[in-house]
């Protein structure tokens, strides 16, 4: 608990003391929806949920990188399956944990989500994924563009804690490691 008040304003602390249910990450959450859930941020949050569900639109880049870049289709083709082997891995994990999603009556809930399990996120896992598979093959640093603002969208949303986002971001980021090894290999043989 100390660890975690140092983070935390003297004002919230006294909510963790008195209400069991109400943790560091809960008040952290509130925070950031207090802050951030404004109608121009939900909006864009809800057309980010849209386009990271199922790793869909993250799979339909990697589909087009496949057909424009016919040099490099196969790389393409590699690195759309490590997205989607790294959100099929965050779905795994949502199993064993089985964490529910945030339930504080404080916390609004902007989005629908196709399960009730929270650990970690595959918004944040597909992203992370992504950015780190596509960014190698488009040579340009797409990580810090792109898995900030998806890791906030999910918390702006409602629909994940902060550790929830960092959980599905390293397993992302892990998952697209070993696609990017994998690669390296497959081209090294070639």
């Amino acid at each position: 608990m100390a660890e975690l008040t140092t983070l935390i304003a003297p004002e919230d602390v006294t909510d963790l003391k008195h209400d069991e249910e109400v943790t560091a990450e809960t008040i952290a959450l509130r925070k950031v929806q207090g802050a951030l859930a404004k109608p121009a941020v939900v909006k864009t949050a809800h057309a980010m949920s849209l386009f990271g569900e199922h790793a869909a639109g993250w799979l339909a880049i990697g589909a087009v990188g496949a057909l424009v870049d016919r040099k490099r289709r196969g790389e393409w083709v590699t690195a759309a399956a490590g997205v989607a082997a790294a959100h099929a891995a965050s779905i795994a994990v949502k199993r064993v944990v089985r964490r529910p999603r945030p339930k504080d009556p404080e916390i609004q809930v902007l989005v629908g989500t196709p399960s009730q399990l929270s650990f970690p996120s595959s918004h944040a896992t597909s992203t992370t994924a992504a950015a780190v598979l596509y960014g190698g093959l488009t040579g340009k640093k797409l990580t810090p563009a792109l898995v900030p603002p998806m890791m906030v969208s999910r918390l702006v949303l409602g629909v994940h804690y902060p550790s929830d986002v960092v959980a599905g971001s390293a397993l992302g980021g892990a998952v697209a490691l070993v696609t990017r090894r994998f690669m390296r290999r497959r081209r090294n043989r070639a």
